[in-house]
Parts: C-alpha cells; sequence; structure tokens
C-alpha cells in the first residue's frame, strides 16, 4: 500500500451558515462574498445587485441548479442558498406529494417518521450536493432565519435562546456540516429604568462566532467572539492565509494488509467522557444532557455520537461543562 503524507494546513472553499432576525442584513452580508451566485428560494434578494439563478418552484428546481454549478464551477466563487428554512419547505412539499399526505406528520403514518425523513433526504440531496461543490473549490453560503426556542436545561430554569429556523432535526445536521456558523444580530447596551430593561442608544450591527448558552456560532479559524456585520472582517480567512501544503515522501507499506489494522488512537467519544469525568460530569448526566439538546434520541448513548461531534465537542468542551456545572 502507497499513501503520501501531507503536513500544515490545507486552504479549501468553505462552507457557511449564516443566521439571525429578519431584516437584521443577512442577504446583503452573503451578497458581499466573494464572486457570489444566489439561489433565492424566498425571492428576498430584488433589491441586491446580485448574479441570481431563477426562483425555484419545487425541490427538484433547487437541485438542478446546484448541479449547474457542480457542472460549470467556474460560473461563481460563492454560491449562496438564501435561505435554508424556505429551501426545507419545498423539501417538506416534495415529501407530501411523494407519500399523497396532508402534512409532515402524517407522512407515512406519522410517528415522527415525516421528521427523520426530513433530516435524511435534507442531508443527502442538499448537504451532500453542496459538499460535491465545495470539492470543485466553491465556497457555499447558506442563509437561514433565526428563531427563539425554550431550553430545557436539566440543571437549571428553561430559557430562551436562539437557534436555527428549521425542523429540530434538521437544524443539528446543518450546524455540523458547516466551518462558519455565524450568529447575526444586534449589539445594543442594556440600561435599567425604572426597573424595566430597555436598549439605549444605537444597536450596532454584529456577528457572533463562537457558541454562548443563549445562540449557536462556531467558526474554525480563531475569530474574536464578534466581528461586525461586514465582510472584510472575514476578508483573510477567505483569502485562504493557510500557508501552502507540504507533501512528504510517500510512504511505501510493502507487506500486504489484510484483515483489521489495531491502532493507537482511542476513540474521541471515550476521550470526550473521560475529560468530562476529570470534572465531575458523569456519563448518565453528559447524555441526558444531550437528549435535552437534541444531540441524541432517547435511549441512545456516547457512543452514538459520531467521531466529528465527539471531536467538536472535545474543541468546546468549556461550553458543555459551562452547561452541565462541571468543577
Amino acid at each position: 500500500m502507497k499513501f503520501t503524507i501531507t503536513k500544515g494546513k490545507q486552504p479549501k472553499a468553505i462552507r457557511c451558515v449564516v443566521y439571525g432576525p429578519s431584516g437584521i442584513g443577512k442577504s446583503t452580508f452573503a451578497s458581499q462574498f466573494p464572486d457570489p451566485l444566489f439561489i433565492d428560494v424566498e425571492g428576498g434578494t430584488h433589491q441586491l445587485d446580485v448574479s441570481r439563478f431563477p426562483e425555484p418552484e419545487k425541490w427538484k428546481d433547487l437541485l438542478d441548479e446546484i448541479d449547474a454549478v457542480i457542472a460549470e464551477p467556474d460560473v461563481c466563487r460563492t454560491l449562496v442558498i438564501d435561505t435554508i428554512d424556505r429551501a426545507e419547505v419545498l423539501l417538506t412539499n416534495a415529501l407530501l406529494e411523494e407519500k399523497h399526505c396532508d402534512s409532515i406528520e402524517a407522512y407515512a403514518g406519522g410517528y415522527g417518521k415525516g421528521y427523520t425523513a426530513l433530516q435524511e433526504r435534507f442531508q443527502k440531496d442538499l448537504l451532500n450536493r453542496l459538499d460535491r461543490v465545495i470539492a470543485k473549490g466553491v465556497n457555499v453560503t447558506l442563509v437561514a432565519h433565526a428563531m427563539m426556542r425554550k431550553f430545557e436545561s436539566p440543571e437549571d430554569p428553561p430559557y430562551d435562546r436562539w437557534e436555527l429556523k428549521v425542523s429540530k432535526k434538521v437544524a443539528p445536521i446543518v450546524k455540523e456540516w458547516s466551518d462558519l456558523l455565524l450568529f447575526a444580530n444586534y449589539d445594543a447596551m442594556i440600561v435599567e429604568e425604572n426597573g424595566k430593561a430597555k436598549a439605549k442608544g444605537k444597536a450596532k450591527r454584529v456577528v457572533y462566532t463562537t457558541y454562548k448558552p443563549t445562540y449557536d456560532a462556531k467558526n474554525r479559524f480563531g475569530l474574536p467572539d464578534s466581528i461586525p456585520l461586514d465582510f472584510k472582517a472575514l476578508k483573510a480567512v477567505y483569502e485562504g492565509v493557510a500557508a501552502p501544503v507540504k507533501e512528504k515522501t510517500s510512504l511505501q507499506i510493502d507487506t500486504p494488509v489484510s484483515g483489521p489494522v489495531e491502532t493507537t488512537l482511542e476513540d474521541p467519544r471515550d476521550v470526550l467522557i473521560r475529560r468530562l469525568a476529570d470534572h465531575g460530569i458523569e456519563q448518565s448526566r453528559f447524555e441526558a444532557w444531550l437528549v435535552t439538546v437534541g444531540r441524541l434520541a432517547p435511549g441512545s448513548t456516547y457512543m452514538d455520537l459520531s467521531g466529528t461531534q465527539a471531536n467538536n465537542m472535545l474543541e468546546h468542551i468549556e461550553v458543555i461543562l459551562e452547561n452541565l456545572g462541571g468543577k
């Protein structure tokens, strides 16, 4: 067996998700990305001077437009889908037509099968297809609305938090798929007057790039916790500041490999459990929290997480400890 070993960072196209409340300027922000081409699913870019496909009326139309970019990747440097919550509506309509039913709750006899089908098809039809766009060297930016949902904490009283305005099973796979998950919102100074909290002064539009209990966000590029709602703050990331990939000599393994190969690498899921235990968090308590936040189905264990999920949690373990009150 012959392997080529590479070293260093590997610049590649970026998978970005931008979400926030209506009117914050998400589409305008996305229009500043390198040479964007919009799939304007909800017809909200008429006032923007951008290139766009015809507005897709059906799920298949959306997929066909993505396929056109895969076939001719030189047509743009960034493919923008605006918005994925509207795209999910197109997928829902397609599923209902396939099964001749009136609601997603009644899909294939009910019992949550409709939402499971939504998750599976969103991954297979859309996200996997977008990975092919990425492989062609074209950036992908997904725009979404935000909504408030009640978060039921196992330790603290329930509180409201901002989340992607898509179904509960689709939201996690979109967040995991992204390299950049950006939450756009207003940053206002809050003061107390006559016992009531009020915003004072002109609110700035900002983008949050790291997770907090009240919203989801992440980045893999060492960005500050918040940046202005202006692409200039992301320009260095998209210019590919990583060093060129260095190739080492090929590694030749002369003996044919047959059967399972032993490795000393520890499963990241076990590493995660051990790290949590070091801070006084028991496995059962962690699994209960994962079910609460929608990362695991009831009755599942931490081994049902993917390796990618576990690695992401290890990168942000301080957030988990904050939520679970670790030592």
